[in-house]
């Protein structure tokens, strides 16, 4: 038997639930329970997400009953995990990354919003990357899950909002417009994909987890990850930032941030053991200037 501790918002149980089926298919006879817990950032939707912490708020109840022994394993949204997890976990693998992009709810294209129009989101970098595209956006606090987001816009709380492609996807849905990642709006670190953590010393449990690890989407997430780590910020940080691996094998890193008053941007392409820090050098180098 296998534990998988998970949240237990919708989204986060269709996530846990893709998690158990593989490890059902890599190890047949497998019994899988999913143990679940609320997170304090679902339960206040009133408190900004930096204002709480910004790093792991959506990971921490989880990690926590990982570390005290009443679940196996931890199933995360990867973009909600801090860079650096709590002594005692290691992120033990990464399912294949479903997709990283960002969709717009609301209007067929951000073009086609009206003049002044309000857009729902909690995300600096979806703000920031969203006023490079149309300057006269306004923008309105909407937090909660993709079900109460949703109705939000329904009722006209605002024109529309921005969503992640692979959580609307997961859920069924099919109510959103994709961006270009690489030129619209570059996605969050890790957006699109699945981490499960465990207790370091498990050895049992990460045998069984590295048989549903996929190593070219754990690749890109390290060295998504690696960026955001070497910049310095968690969610609150308006940072899009996306690997992904071409036909020729080469990989490709773009990164763009919006940085207190002018934008730094990065796209670099290579072997993947270079690009994070080839990154890194040119955010140190425009931060000497």
């Amino acid at each position: 038997m296998i534990r998988l501790a998970t949240r237990s918002s919708p989204l986060a149980l269709a996530q846990a639930r893709q998690v158990a089926a593989r490890l059902r298919a890599a190890w047949p006879g497998l019994r899988v329970v999913l143990v679940t817990t609320e997170a304090a950032a679902d339960r206040d939707l009133a408190t900004p997400l930096a204002a709480m912490g910004g790093v792991g708020v959506f990971a921490k109840e989880v990690q926590a009953l990982v570390l005290a022994g009443h679940a196996d394993a931890g199933v995360h949204s990867c973009k909600d995990l801090p860079t650096a997890l709590p002594e005692g976990l290691t992120l033990a693998a990464t399912p294949p990354r479903a997709d990283p992009r960002d969709g717009l709810v609301g209007a067929a294209t951000v073009d086609d919003l009206p003049a002044d129009a309000a857009i729902g989101t909690s995300s600096p970098r979806r703000r920031e990357q969203l006023r490079r595209l149309r300057p006269d956006l306004r923008f309105v606090e909407l937090r909660g899950n993709v079900g109460t987001r949703l109705g939000k816009i329904a009722r006209g709380d605002a024109h529309g909002t921005v969503m992640a492609m692979a959580g609307l996807r997961r859920l069924g849905l099919r109510v959103a417009v994709p961006f270009d990642p690489w030129e619209a709006l570059v996605p969050a670190p890790a957006q699109g994909a699945i981490a499960v953590d465990c207790r370091t010393g498990d050895r049992a449990t990460r045998n069984r987890l590295s048989a549903i690890d996929h190593r070219p989407t754990h690749l890109a997430i390290d060295l998504e990850r690696a960026v955001l780590a070497g910049i310095g910020g968690g969610c609150s940080l308006p940072l899009g930032c996306l690997a992904a691996r071409a036909a020729d094998g080469r990989w490709r890193l773009r990164t763009r941030l919006w940085a207190g008053d002018r934008w730094f941007e990065a796209d670099h392409a290579g072997a993947a053991g270079s690009l994070a820090e080839r990154t890194l050098t040119d955010w140190r180098a425009g931060q000497a200037r």
